[in-house]
C-alpha cells in the first residue's frame, strides 16, 4: 500500500507539472504555432529526467521514475525501455518503436472514429 502512495503522489505531481508547463509554453508564444511545442518540450524534458533518474532504487524510484515521470510523460518510459532493448535485443527495440507509434496512432484514430470525430 505504501508503494502505491509513492506512485500516486509522484504521478499527481507529474501531471500537474505537465499541465503547468503546457500553459507556460502557450503563454510565451509557442502555443499559437502549428507544431505541438508543449508536448514536445514535456517529452524531451521527461526523457532527459528519466536518463538522470533511471538508476534510482526503492521509494525514490517509485516516486520519481514511475510516479512523477509516468504522470509527466509516458514517452520517457517508452524511450528508456527502447534504449535498454537496443543493448540486447535490437530487433525487439525496432518492433517496440514501430508497433507503439503505428498502433498508438491507429488506436487514437479508432477512438476518435467511435466518437464520430475522425
Amino acid at each position: 500500500m505504501k508503494n502505491l502512495l509513492w506512485v500516486a503522489l509522484g504521478g499527481g505531481s507529474g501531471a500537474v507539472c505537465r499541465y503547468l508547463l503546457g500553459l507556460a509554453v502557450m503563454r510565451f508564444g509557442a502555443g499559437n504555432a502549428t507544431f505541438p511545442w508543449g508536448t514536445w518540450i514535456v517529452n524531451m524534458l521527461g526523457c532527459f529526467l528519466i536518463g538522470l533518474a533511471f538508476n534510482l532504487k526503492g521509494e525514490l524510484r517509485l516516486l520519481l521514475v514511475v510516479g512523477f515521470l509516468g504522470g509527466f510523460t509516458t514517452y520517457s518510459s517508452f524511450s528508456l525501455d527502447t534504449l535498454q532493448l537496443l543493448k540486447s535485443h535490437p530487433g525487439l527495440a525496432i518492433l517496440n518503436i514501430g508497433s507503439q507509434v503505428i498502433l498508438g496512432l491507429l488506436a487514437v484514430w479508432a477512438g476518435m472514429t467511435l466518437r464520430g470525430e475522425a
